[in-house]
């Protein structure tokens, strides 16, 4: 597992902007490869369209996902320490458990067979 990175590539420059809503309309449009594995540290993302997204092994300390869906969206090795997550859905693969651990004390994120 290498350490999360930030990439020059737009849609996640958009991300690293906070600048979701233009993120939400073009995210159909340009490639997604290069969200998995990113820095998110400390972002407000609120109002992101996660729907499909592979945003595995990337690193969301302190970063605000309250309200996302995330039903769709691989997180897995995804680090949550000190995320604000209330009111967020998570993957049916993730225990309650399993991302209490990882925003208290920063695990990577462990999907279970459902």
């Amino acid at each position: 597992m290498s350490k999360p990175a930030i990439h020059d590539d737009p849609l996640y420059q958009l991300l690293r902007q906070e600048k979701i809503e233009e993120f939400n309309q073009q995210r159909d449009t340009l490639a997604q490869d290069k969200l998995k594995g990113g820095d998110y540290r400390g972002l407000q993302l609120s109002h992101m369209n996660a729907e499909n997204l592979d945003m595995s092994d990337s690193y969301f300390r302190n970063a605000d996902l309250r309200g996302l869906d995330l039903r769709n969206t691989n997180l897995e090795g995804a680090n949550l320490r000190d995320a604000r997550i209330s009111g967020a859905y998570f993957p049916s693969q993730l225990t309650a458990a399993e991302i209490r651990m990882s925003v208290e004390l920063g695990t990577r994120l462990r999907y279970v067979d459902t």
